[in-house]
C-alpha cells in the first residue's frame, strides 16, 4: 500500500464529494469517477452510445485541447496524493493527466470556478503519463487547503474512479464558545492511529451519519492473547469534551464488552509520539460496558479539560460503528 492511500478520501461521495461539470461525457457519465464501489466490467453489455463502462469517458477527439471535469471534495483538506483509476480502459484511456486545486467558501456555480474567476486554479499534479486499466498513483507534497480539484486529461478517454487522499483541515467557521462534535471528520476531525483494523477501516468511525451496515464501522480481529484494542483521533479543533456518543449499530456479536476515553492537549504531535510513552493521557470516560447494536450517551464529563487528541480503547476488541465526541471550541 502506498503510504497516502491510509489517509482520508476527501472526495468521498459519502463526504459530500461530487463532479459538478465535465466539457464532455459522451459515453460515460462524470458521476462514476467517485463512486465508492470498485469499477466492474459488463461483458457485452452496450448502451446507445457506445459500450457500457463504469468510469467518466468522453468521445474521440478531434480538435485540439483536452477534456476535463470539475471535482468539489467532500471535506476540504491539504492532498496528499491522488489514484487515477483506468480500470478497464484499454484501448481508449487518455495519454496522460493533469490536475489543479483552488480554495472557495460556499457553494458556487461550477461554470464560475471552471472560469477561474472567483478563484485561480494552481498546480496539484503536472501532466504525468497514464497507464491503461491499472491504479495510477502520484504521491503529492501539497501544503495548500483545497476545495475544489479539476481533472484534465489529454487527449480524451476514459477515468474509471478518481481517490483524492489527503488530511481534512479544521473547518475555519468554528470559533471558540461553539458547541460541535470535535471528532467529526467533515468538520476537519482525523483517525491518526489505530491498534487493528482488519475487518473495518479507521476512518469509519468519524464519518457522517449513521453506519449502513457492519461493514461501514471500524472493527478489529478477534483478540488472541492479552491486551485490547485502541484508536485515537485528532481532533477537529481544541476543545473540551463533555459528551461521548459510542455507537456500536450492527456489531451483534461482536461488539466489544466495555469501552474507555481518554484526552490529550498535545498540539502538533505526531501519530507516534501519541502512542509513545511520553503521551500524557487522562481519563475522562471510566471503563464502561457496551451493549450490541446500541447508541451509548455518556453525559456529564470533565468539560474544563482541554484537549486535542482522545483515545478510545475498547475491551477486548470488537467493532464500533461511530465515535462523537461533543464539546466546546476552545482557543
Amino acid at each position: 500500500m502506498t503510504p497516502f492511500t491510509d489517509l482520508v478520501d476527501l472526495a468521498a461521495e459519502r463526504l459530500g464529494g461530487a463532479v459538478l461539470l465535465a466539457n464532455d461525457e459522451f459515453f460515460a457519465p462524470k458521476e462514476n469517477l467517485l463512486k465508492a464501489a470498485r469499477p466492474a466490467w459488463r461483458e457485452g453489455e452496450y448502451t446507445d452510445r457506445g459500450k457500457w463502462m463504469d468510469g467518466w469517458e468522453t468521445r474521440r477527439r478531434r480538435a485540439p485541447g483536452h477534456d476535463w471535469c470539475i471535482v468539489r471534495l467532500g471535506v476540504a483538506g491539504v492532498v496528499k496524493g491522488v489514484v487515477v483509476d483506468t480500470s478497464f480502459f484499454r484501448g481508449n484511456y487518455p495519454e496522460s493527466c493533469s490536475i489543479e486545486a483552488c480554495a472557495v467558501e460556499g457553494v458556487p456555480e461550477p461554470e464560475l470556478l471552471a472560469s477561474g474567476r472567483l478563484a485561480p486554479w494552481s498546480d496539484l499534479l503536472p501532466k504525468s503519463a497514464l497507464r491503461g486499466d491499472s491504479e495510477n498513483t502520484f504521491p503529492l507534497s501539497q501544503t495548500r487547503r483545497a476545495t475544489h480539484l479539476r481533472l484534465n486529461i489529454f487527449p480524451d478517454g476514459g477515468v474509471a474512479r478518481l481517490r483524492v487522499y489527503g488530511e481534512p483541515l479544521p473547518d475555519p467557521k468554528l470559533r471558540p464558545g461553539v458547541e460541535t462534535d470535535l471528532a467529526a471528520l467533515e468538520q476537519g476531525g482525523m483517525v491518526v492511529a489505530c491498534s487493528d483494523m482488519f475487518f473495518g477501516h479507521r476512518h469509519h468511525l468519524i464519518l457522517p451519519g449513521r453506519s449502513i451496515h457492519m461493514g461501514d464501522g471500524w472493527e478489529t480481529r478477534r483478540r488472541r492473547g492479552p491486551g485490547n484494542d485502541w484508536t485515537i483521533v485528532r481532533l477537529a479543533a481544541r476543545g473540551a469534551i463533555s459528551r461521548v456518543e459510542v455507537d456500536t449499530d450492527h456489531y451483534k456479536g461482536n461488539a466489544p464488552e466495555s469501552c474507555r476515553l481518554e484526552v490529550c492537549d498535545a498540539a502538533g504531535a505526531t501519530p507516534e509520539s501519541l502512542t509513545g510513552s511520553e503521551a500524557r493521557w487522562t481519563e475522562i470516560l471510566p471503563r464502561a460496558l457496551l451493549q450490541p447494536h446500541a447508541r451509548h450517551r455518556f453525559d456529564g464529563l470533565a468539560a474544563s479539560l482541554v484537549a486535542t487528541h482522545a483515545r478510545l480503547s475498547i475491551y477486548p476488541d470488537g467493532g464500533i460503528a461511530r465515535l462523537r465526541l461533543f464539546g466546546r471550541v476552545v482557543a
